[in-house]
Order: structure tokens, then C-alpha cells, then sequence
């Protein structure tokens, strides 16, 4: 006989996002700065809790993004990221989240809203190193999303998303850099780029960027996946040792 007294656990549901654009050739990360308790004051990644039981989750991640830092979703990239439920990632009780990733270039200033007393840009750099934390789990979130913006980069045209409408290959290869976080051969980079059929399509004009010859602008091209993908190189650091260092 079933269990008439039984109900279902109290699980709240919530949304973050991990919105990146480049500023200055920089990876940044947009931040809010919490205005309530828990973590008052603190950093964190815009989010919050889906308001009702007929809001559809992509939704409130869009509704969020308005009322928190006043942007609009429909000029984003964005997409699911993962779900985080620790049971004690939030102080307030059991609360999962369902966190997005988001990227866009020229983003404007955020302007603070609801529960945010200040929304601003950061370089990721500020974060990863340690400089700065984030309230929750929401480090792991930002890092999760990092890995998956720099993994999509090398198979899938992503690294567009960060760029104009138009654009050149140097554009493009600072999108690289920055997503990376190390410099590439510029000559190398042309190269892999031109051999990936369907990735970027030239268009009509050229922009003159320097002194010297016309830089040629490109589009987004037809293909999604990229065939062959743009690997992403080892970092110096980590290059394997030469036949002459291992003697």
C-alpha cells in the first residue's frame, strides 16, 4: 500500500551563468556583487531562483540576465553548462542549480538590478589565480565553463561567437589567445585556419589595420564542427624535453 504520508523533499531550483566576452584582447567574466545574505557583498556569478512552476529554465536564465545586469540573451551564445547540487553548496538548504554558459562579443557595462548592489567585468585572470573568489560553488561553475569554451573552440566554430559580424584572422586569433591564455604563431594560426573547409567564408570589403597591406575581413562560415579541429597547442611549460634536454 503506498506511503500517503510521504512528500517530496524541499529542493529549490535556481539558475547561474558564466557570461565571457573579450575586452581589450582580455577574457572577462561578468560578476555581480551580492547585495543580500548569504555572501553578502561577495562576488559571484549572476543567477537566481526560477520563479515559478511555469517558467522553462532557459527562460529564467534569460530573465535573470535582464534583472541582474541588464543584457539581452537573444544577442548571446548560450547554452547549458552542467547542474550543481551539492547538498551543502548553498547555506539557505538544499538548492540546485542549473548553470549556463554564455559568450558574446562588445558586451556593454552591466547595470546592477534586484538582488545585485553592483554587476561589472573581470578577467577571468582574477579568479583562476586566486586574486579574487566567488561566493558558493561558483568557482567550479566559472571553471567548468572556461574548460568548455576553450574544448569548443578546437572543434566547433565558438570561437565566432566572440567575434563581430565581420572580422579578420588577427581578430580571430586574439579570441584564441585570450580563451587559451597563451599567444600563438600568428603564421601557424593562418595556416590552420584556411585549411578547416567551411569555417570562416571572406567577405566583399577589406579593412585597412596598419600601415601596411589591407587586412582581409571574414564571416562565420556554413560549418559547425570543424574538420580538422584547431587543437589546442601545449603551453610552454608543458612542451615535452627535446633529444638534447633528455641526454
Amino acid at each position: 500500500m503506498p506511503n500517503e504520508t510521504w512528500q517530496p523533499p524541499p529542493v529549490l531550483l535556481t539558475v547561474d551563468l558564466v557570461i565571457l566576452t573579450l575586452r581589450s584582447s582580455t577574457l572577462h567574466v561578468l560578476v555581480i556583487e551580492r547585495g543580500i545574505a548569504p555572501y553578502k557583498g561577495h562576488w559571484a556569478l549572476p543567477g537566481g531562483f526560477i520563479s515559478d512552476a511555469g517558467e522553462d529554465i532557459v527562460d529564467a536564465a534569460r530573465r535573470e540576465l535582464r534583472e541582474e545586469a541588464d543584457l539581452d540573451a537573444t544577442s548571446l551564445h548560450l547554452e547549458q553548462l552542467g547542474t550543481y547540487g551539492r547538498p551543502d553548496r548553498d547555506p539557505r538548504g538544499r538548492i540546485v542549480s542549473v548553470a549556463h554558459l554564455a559568450i558574446a562579443p562588445g558586451l556593454p557595462e552591466p547595470e546592477a538590478g534586484t538582488d545585485a548592489s553592483a554587476a561589472s567585468w573581470c578577467p577571468v585572470e582574477e579568479f583562476t589565480s586566486g586574486r579574487r573568489s566567488l561566493a558558493f560553488d561558483h568557482h567550479q561553475i566559472l571553471d567548468d565553463g572556461l574548460e568548455r569554451a576553450r574544448t569548443k573552440i578546437e572543434h566547433t566554430s565558438l570561437a565566432t561567437a566572440f567575434c563581430d559580424e565581420t572580422f579578420t584572422i588577427t581578430d580571430l586569433q586574439r579570441v584564441y589567445e585570450a580563451v587559451w591564455g597563451f599567444e600563438l604563431d600568428p603564421r601557424n594560426f593562418y595556416r590552420k585556419v584556411q585549411a578547416v573547409p567551411g569555417f570562416l567564408t571572406p567577405v566583399g570589403s577589406d579593412r585597412r589595420t596598419t600601415r601596411g597591406r589591407p587586412a582581409r575581413l571574414f564571416q562565420a562560415g556554413p560549418e559547425h564542427l570543424l574538420r580538422p579541429p584547431m587543437m589546442r597547442p601545449l603551453p610552454p611549460d608543458q612542451n615535452p624535453p627535446t633529444q638534447s634536454e633528455t641526454k
